[in-house]
């Protein structure tokens, strides 16, 4: 792919992904607890199929929706709640520890910056660029197994692990794409550009994407 096609890249990704549901991280952030919102249901996604986590994070959601909130439930009830999410008990753990810090060092507040996001536990860059890019609308992205994997397939970057590539595209996918990138390539990753055997046949993107790395195809 081209530097320069990543805008009718885009514009034809968005339309293309109208027809599934937006990645279940993206649904929950929403109401005025949204970076705590975004937090929380992040955490709960790790290794975890979406439609178990909206459920899980519904759930949570209803019994407390602030770290105050949270810190009144043992982890018992937590873990309980989450269930069936992948890791329930350590998550629920985790969940607990983060809110207890939250009010101890910062009033309650989610921080809205990445390297103080990254002293928090279970929470890696991942997590916190969708807490700061969909929690607080601010620049930032948010690089998965699905961004990594599909923009090295694409040609646009040449990297060996998510980290490097968001680096990368820190340097060369233009600004106003950043915030939405995760949520477009990771529902076409879901539904369209699928790790094994993607399907090429019905992909519009096919004319930009040099199909690095794919053996089998659709």
């Amino acid at each position: 792919m081209r530097d320069e096609d990543i805008h009718t890249v885009i514009a034809l990704l968005t339309t293309e992904v109208e027809q599934w549901k937006v990645p279940v991280v993206g649904q929950m952030a929403t109401g005025p607890s949204r970076p705590f919102r975004v937090l929380i249901s992040c955490l709960l996604s790790l290794r975890t199929k979406d439609e178990t986590t909206r459920v899980a994070a519904e759930r949570l959601f209803r019994l407390a929706q602030t770290p105050a909130e949270m810190v009144q439930l043992d982890a018992e009830t937590i873990a309980q709640t989450i269930y069936p999410v992948g890791f329930y008990r350590t998550k629920a753990a985790q969940i607990l520890r983060i809110c207890q810090l939250l009010l101890e060092r910062y009033d309650a507040r989610v921080p809205d910056d990445i390297d103080t996001l990254l002293t928090l536990p279970g929470v890696g860059r991942k997590t916190a660029n969708l807490v700061v890019t969909l929690g607080y609308g601010k620049p930032g992205i948010c690089v998965d197994t699905h961004v990594h994997r599909i923009t090295n397939r694409w040609g646009y970057v040449q990297t060996k692990s998510p980290e490097e590539t968001e680096m990368v595209l820190r340097k060369k996918l233009p600004s106003p794409y950043w915030i939405r990138f995760n949520d477009l390539l990771v529902t076409f990753g879901q539904h369209r550009c699928k790790p094994i055997s993607p399907f090429c046949s019905r992909c519009p993107l096919t004319p930009y994407c040099a199909r690095v790395g794919v053996s089998r195809h659709r």
